[in-house]
């Protein structure tokens, strides 16, 4: 079953419009009893402007027009690891975390002159990506290591920033812009699906 809740914590429609609750996980109530829970979260932390699905964020009972994507991301995930806590019995259910998919939209990150992704056509090599990894990984591996029950980390992320060329990138046909945040070529995403195989067969 795919539940689709981008954020994890609650997006509740109030009478001032929609809020992102950070203290609220009511929809968690859909995972119980599942043999095996796989969450991933932050893409859609980052968006704003028009793209932004709320209006507020409330945390600790008070609204905020905004807040730094990086905290707001920590509070709501810290919500999540409470409720992994209180309802996951790890006998029954294995829970896994997909770590967090890079962006390639800063060339100087990976040592290249270039703004983005475009036109990039050959994995980067070498042990480690020179930017080192992003801070919403670094917030990730902070949760999870607070968290009381086992969770899985599918660690995805290092081997996703080597592949720069793997993004739709200019060669998306008639989608707008370059997009370097998704995935389109053949390769990557099927090795995420191979890890997940090897940890759920484990």
């Amino acid at each position: 079953m795919l539940y689709h809740t981008p954020y994890l914590v609650d997006l509740v429609r109030y009478n001032v419009g929609l809020v992102l609750d950070l203290d609220s996980i009511a929809a968690g109530r859909a995972w119980l009893g599942m043999d095996a829970l796989i969450f991933n979260s932050w893409h859609w932390w980052t968006h704003s402007g028009s793209k932004k699905k709320w209006i507020y964020i409330q945390d600790g009972g008070k609204l905020y027009s905004d807040m730094n994507p990086l905290i707001a991301f920590y509070k709501g995930l810290t919500t999540w690891a409470t409720w992994v806590n209180r309802n996951v019995d790890p006998a029954k259910t294995k829970v896994f975390f997909q770590g967090i998919s890079p962006t390639h939209y800063e060339g100087k990150d990976w040592n290249k002159g270039s703004n983005d992704c475009k036109g990039e056509k050959i994995p980067l090599l070498g042990p480690r990506y020179p930017a080192g990894l992003p801070p919403a990984a670094i917030v990730v591996n902070k949760v999870l290591s607070r968290i009381k029950k086992p969770v899985y980390l599918l660690d995805i992320t290092t081997l996703s920033q080597m592949r720069v060329d793997a993004h739709p990138s200019l060669y998306s046909g008639d989608h707008k812009g370059t997009d370097c945040s998704h995935w389109c070529v053949p390769g990557l995403p099927d090795t995420w699906n191979q890890l997940l195989y090897a940890a759920l067969v484990h």
